[in-house]
């Protein structure tokens, strides 16, 4: 049995979007080149997502190791320019990463600001950078 705990359904019309751990996912197969992406169910809409669908993995060619290394350099404060001949991808690239993962950071901020409402001003930047690195 995997632990799928920590994923939530991705449709916004279903009643557990957004809920971790309910127990309304399933593994229903694996995508990807090496089969490497677990495809997740949901038994209360019946709508099958990508494990990596609301992350910055999402549709990314690049493998998973390679995007955090973009998304570091990003962090250190390296230019898009340096990153992308640091990584050998171009600068395009690095910038769309960075982009993404802005947008992600961001929407994780407005839940953790919901979640914490006694202390709205609890949630800072680098907590959500933190929780962005482990996920």
């Amino acid at each position: 049995m995997e632990d799928l705990s920590r994923f939530c359904c991705q449709n916004h019309r279903c009643v557990a979007h957004g809920t971790r751990g309910a127990g309304n996912l399933t593994c229903c197969g694996r995508i990807g080149k090496n089969k490497h992406i677990r495809l997740l169910y949901c038994r209360i809409c019946g709508k099958r997502f990508s494990e990596h669908k609301g992350t910055v993995f999402y549709r990314s060619r690049l493998p998973a190791a390679k995007v955090v290394s973009i998304l570091a350099h990003v962090a250190e404060g390296v230019g898009m320019r340096a990153t992308g001949r640091l990584e050998g991808v171009k600068e395009e690239t690095v910038i769309r990463f960075a982009r993404l993962a802005g947008d992600h950071a961001m929407s994780l901020h407005q839940e953790l600001v919901a979640f914490s409402p006694s202390d709205p001003g609890t949630a800072t930047g680098l907590e959500v950078v933190v929780c962005l690195r482990k996920a």
